[in-house]
């Protein structure tokens, strides 16, 4: 579970988003680190049980800085509004699919997975991987457990080609998914389950949900 003085730090963060306050109120953002980092390590410890190839990653191998890189955003706001964390094969820098965990206060917070922003060989291996197994595909996304955790697959706005991808007809039975550019699920988490002390084992229960798309995706891309 997550601490209440962990989501204030958070709340008040996104409203004194400089350098200075940050500065005066470090210890503040060292306790939340601290409490975010025992939530990332519980689930490791739980869900490295059902998947071995994250079981032995570190919980800082897995956490994002909370500074942001403005050097090509119009927001220069210094810091991140949220904590989030990745468990992938390698570590989070891995260009594999895994599993992603984001706390922002707000009604913002959230748990998925997927491929997000792959490479374009990447992404063609995976579309190939989808038409030659659509089967197996389909039968993974209509799954009850992924299906009552997800719904479906993102189709948010611009994640998905307008057209058909080259060499693929429109009459295939797997086209949506193949239209896609990227590949994940999420699943909303309320304010007031991320101080819950089942939070680690609701994170766990929704990477467990994810796991076939997972494995699926990644035996895409490494084969």
């Amino acid at each position: 579970m997550l601490a209440a003085t962990t989501l204030q730090f958070l709340k008040q963060l996104k409203q004194h988003n400089s350098k200075e306050w940050f500065d005066l109120h470090r210890n503040n953002y060292t306790q939340a680190k601290e409490n975010f980092t025992e939530l990332v390590t519980e689930v490791l410890q739980q869900f490295g049980k059902k998947d071995p190839s994250i079981a032995m990653l570190m919980a800082k191998e897995t956490m994002f800085r909370i500074n942001r890189d403005v050097r090509f955003s119009k927001n220069k706001a210094p810091y991140k509004n949220n904590m989030a964390f990745y468990l992938v094969k390698g570590g989070k820098k891995s260009p594999l699919a895994g599993y992603y965990f984001h706390c922002e206060p707000g009604g913002k917070s959230f748990v998925g997975g997927g491929l997000y922003g792959g490479e374009s060989d990447q992404i063609k291996k995976v579309r190939q991987e989808i038409d030659y197994n659509w089967e197996e595909f389909s039968k993974l996304i209509a799954h009850p457990i992924f299906k009552k955790s997800f719904g479906d697959l993102s189709f948010e706005e611009g994640m998905s080609l307008q057209r058909e991808p080259k060499g693929y007809e429109k009459e295939n039975p797997a086209i949506k998914y193949i239209k896609l550019k990227t590949w994940i699920a999420t699943l909303p988490i309320a304010d007031e389950d991320l101080t819950a002390k089942d939070l680690p084992k609701k994170i766990a229960a929704a990477f467990a949900a994810m796991q076939p798309l997972i494995i699926f995706l990644n035996r895409a891309m490494e084969e």
